[in-house]
């Protein structure tokens, strides 16, 4: 938009009889000008599921209510300083990767095994460049690896050890697993496996809400900066109870994560395998790009419609180049937060009718 009014703007000052003093026009001119370079947003979410009022009591709600607020306040603080999209996300993520509350970083879930399996992936949406790491077990801030992935080699996703070793040449200290266990993680571990053994079939079991909700869980974050360039993010520790080195939507680039300048950027929460199958990220920039949809209409078609009709469950929160902002999803709750240029600030929980 700047490109296509900055030589209007010239030609309407050269033109003024006056040169001392700008014309009415000039001065709108300089106004829209002005007020698009100050258009910026953050939006974050701690993941989805079955989050109800009755459940919560009044200190975790607090608690959560405050992570939120942290975490986006820093994103936001960056922001408005002229600081990138992409600085933006990993430090907002950190914050919350860094917090036993939410499934990612420090309060990742457990797999079948009793270990912890790390995923998070990032896009950049000037380049569409994108770097992504899965099941790592010794990275403390997986969103910093998985942006070091794609500025620093050239490839978009590294695995396990591989991704480690890459880590390691690049100074990384790794982590003892000790630091990933929380108390409360290892107890769900043994609720969900206890369950599970009182049902026939795996299938079976997902339709106990309990067992239903460990698929989830989930931090991300989608920005847009002064300069006009958009990024998401998302981090994760997977699905508790998971087996067999399974990898979900949040490394995948175009199902947990996606930015692109020409529309939004996007990150997922949910029951990834639905999400993986219905690549959501991109889905909802696609129908920005080809069918003209605006980013709200974008996000319930493919979070209501698309993912529903599977049989998934989950959310997404995105920001559009005009900073724009959806917090979608089909679950009773999704932990979410967001912040404009003008630094209203929006903090979420539970489904609002």
């Amino acid at each position: 938009m700047n490109k296509v009014l900055l030589p209007l703007l010239c030609f309407l000052l050269l033109s003024c009889k006056n040169p001392n003093k700008h014309s009415a026009e000039a001065l709108k001119v300089q106004e829209i000008l002005g007020s698009k370079e100050d258009v910026f947003g953050i939006v974050i979410h701690g993941g989805a599921g079955t989050i109800l009022k009755e459940n919560m009591s009044d200190s975790l709600e607090a608690a959560y209510k405050e992570k939120l607020k942290e975490a986006i306040s820093i994103g936001h603080e960056i922001l408005k300083n002229g600081g990138t999209s992409l600085e933006a996300v990993t430090k907002t993520i950190n914050v919350l990767e860094d917090s036993p509350l939410f499934n990612a970083g420090k309060g990742s879930v457990f797999t079948h095994d009793a270990t912890n399996e790390l995923d998070a992936s990032i896009m950049d949406g000037v380049t569409l460049n994108a770097g992504a790491v899965a099941g790592v077990k010794h990275i403390k801030n997986p969103i910093d690896l998985a942006k070091d992935v794609m500025q620093k080699s050239e490839h978009v996703m590294l695995y396990g050890a591989g991704a480690e070793e890459f880590a390691q040449s690049l100074g990384y200290k790794m982590m003892d697993t000790t630091y990933f266990y929380t108390k409360s993680r290892y107890e769900s571990l043994q609720r969900v496996m206890e369950k599970e053994k009182t049902k026939n079939t795996g299938k079976i079991s997902f339709e106990d809400s309990y067992i239903k909700n460990s698929k989830f869980g989930t931090v991300g974050c989608a920005a847009l900066d002064k300069h006009g360039n958009l990024a998401s993010g998302t981090s994760t520790g997977g699905m508790t109870n998971k087996r067999w080195n399974r990898i979900g939507d949040a490394p995948i680039i175009g199902a947990g994560t996606y930015a692109n300048n020409a529309t939004c950027a996007v990150s997922s929460t949910g029951w990834g395998e639905f999400f993986i199958r219905s690549v959501v990220a991109y889905d909802i920039s696609a129908l920005m790009e080809y069918k003209g949809l605006s980013l709200q209409d974008a996000a319930k078609e493919v979070i209501h419609k698309k993912v529903s009709a599977l049989g998934g469950d989950g959310g997404i929160v995105a920001i559009d180049k005009d900073g724009n902002v959806a917090m979608e999803f089909n679950t009773a709750g999704m932990y979410r937060a967001s912040m404009n240029s003008e630094g209203e600030l929006v903090i979420g929980i539970y489904k609002e009718n």
